[in-house]
């Protein structure tokens, strides 16, 4: 039955999403549907804040007022995730759910490692705040988000290398 699982979304209120998770678990496991109801998930991702020159990981949620439930649909199913308190419906058309596609899925990352994000382009001024290259200041030549790492071109003996720096390592410069 695992099997025909598919994920669906739930609107919740606001601010609910943490709680609607946690009731839906609850009541899965007081009613015996973990064959039925397998996750369910608020997808964060972690992002990289600056203010001033303190630096702060913080977690976001990814898609704020909904919740990702990986369940099998049939009635029992719907109406615990309908009725749970903070729900106010599922994505779809009338009272219809509409599981996502496999490349919704990939696509929306919800399934992937929480990577950190930070608001760095091509030709941002930045300044290394830490490792070997601490205290350069250098030009953004490249911006890996996979790999959460920048290259900047730093002068050594009258050349220009190329060095990739962390994101947790760099801080933007106005």
């Amino acid at each position: 039955m695992a099997d025909e699982a598919k994920w669906y979304v739930a609107h919740t209120y606001s601010g609910y999403e943490n709680k609607v998770k946690t009731t839906i678990e609850k009541t899965v496991e007081n009613r015996k549907l973990q064959d039925q109801i397998l996750e369910v998930m608020v997808p964060m991702q972690t992002v990289i804040e600056t203010k001033g020159d303190k630096r702060k990981e913080v977690q976001r949620k990814l898609f704020p007022g909904y919740v990702m439930v990986h369940m099998v649909m049939n009635d029992d199913t719907w109406y615990v995730v309908r009725n749970t308190r903070g729900v106010t419906g599922f994505v779809g058309p009338g009272s219809n759910p509409v599981p996502l596609t496999e490349d919704e899925i990939r696509n929306m990352g919800i399934l992937q490692s929480k990577k950190a994000t930070l608001d760095i382009n091509v030709g941002d001024r930045i300044r290394v705040v830490s490792g070997p290259w601490a205290d350069t200041e250098s030009v953004v030549t490249n911006v890996n988000e996979q790999k959460e790492k920048i290259s900047i071109d730093i002068e050594m003996q009258g050349r220009d290398i190329s060095v990739e720096i962390d994101f947790s390592d760099i801080q933007k410069l106005s």
